[in-house]
């Protein structure tokens, strides 16, 4: 790790951490606090994605829909509008939107064929925003002077790296050049964003032998074909399905590559300095 010890942590004049777990745990809520100090470079990867490396996709899939009304045909044909995203850290659901759920498509589904390739669109963009990570950091303080940088990962991360593969070359470049650490939920946490998600089903990123299985597994329980399932059916099966998946993958890259709070202890944060000591306390624990 980079800071091997809790002192090396509170000595440091440049912090410099990366966040992971599931989403709805608190990296964003942890990363606005920092950011709001004012010493502390926000980069989120989810955002880095829908502009950088999906934009385009993106924008290109609301003129396609665009398209299909013969008023907004006629504006798009004669560059008589603009159609572009609207994504902030706060608000990625361009990027959701975009992901999609596969089924029927009177509710809104896509073709499966379609989803996969949206899938794996944002696996490569994913390793390409976590990637650009390094650079991001120097560039936080070239330009605009910030000594610490927070990096705001997306609940897919452990999906696109090999956490048991010590050459990793993701992994390898994050945990060089910041400290790894895991937001812990307990089966409580879990229980919540079960039900949350439940209320709400929202497209997601899955790993690809992951996903294969899932939705043969559907289609042979519910006795659906492609066109038939429900998408926000499908999504709500899977969803408890995928974070049993991501726990073991997210404590592998704890115990390999960095450390790990409890959600708990983040709901408890209040300020910078509460941040600091949590992390030096966590370094110790490690």
């Amino acid at each position: 790790m980079i800071y091997p010890t809790a002192a090396d942590w509170a000595a440091s004049a440049r912090k410099r951490v990366l966040l992971f777990g599931m989403s709805g745990l608190g990296k964003t809520h942890v990363a606005s606090t920092l950011r709001g100090a004012g010493s502390w470079f926000h980069y989120s990867v989810d955002y880095r994605i829908g502009t950088r490396y999906m934009g385009e996709l993106i924008a290109d899939n609301f003129k396609r829909e665009a398209m299909k009304v013969p008023f907004l045909r006629e504006l798009l044909m004669t560059d008589s509008v603009y159609i572009a995203s609207n994504i902030t850290f706060d608000n990625l659901a361009p990027l959701s939107t975009y992901l999609g759920k596969p089924g029927d498509p009177a509710k809104g589904g896509l073709a499966f064929a379609e989803y996969r390739k949206r899938q794996d669109q944002h696996r490569t963009a994913e390793i390409s925003a976590l990637l650009d990570t390094p650079h991001f950091i120097g560039r936080a303080e070239d330009i605009y002077g910030y000594p610490n940088f927070i990096c705001d990962t997306g609940g897919s991360i452990c999906e696109v790296v090999d956490p048991e593969d010590g050459n990793d070359r993701v992994m390898k470049a994050l945990s060089s050049n910041l400290l790894m650490v895991w937001i812990e939920g307990s089966e409580a946490h879990t229980g919540e964003l079960v039900r949350r998600f439940d209320r709400a089903p929202k497209p997601m990123y899955y790993q690809p032998g992951f996903l294969t299985e899932a939705w043969e597994s559907y289609l042979a329980e519910t006795g659906c074909t492609e066109s038939t399932v429900d998408p926000d059916a499908f999504v709500r099966w899977t969803y408890a399905r995928a974070l049993a998946h991501r726990q073991p993958r997210y404590a592998a890259m704890a115990a390999n590559w960095g450390i790990k709070v409890s959600a708990d202890e983040v709901a408890a944060l209040r300020d910078v300095q509460d941040f600091d000591a949590l992390i030096a306390q966590a370094i110790a624990r490690n």
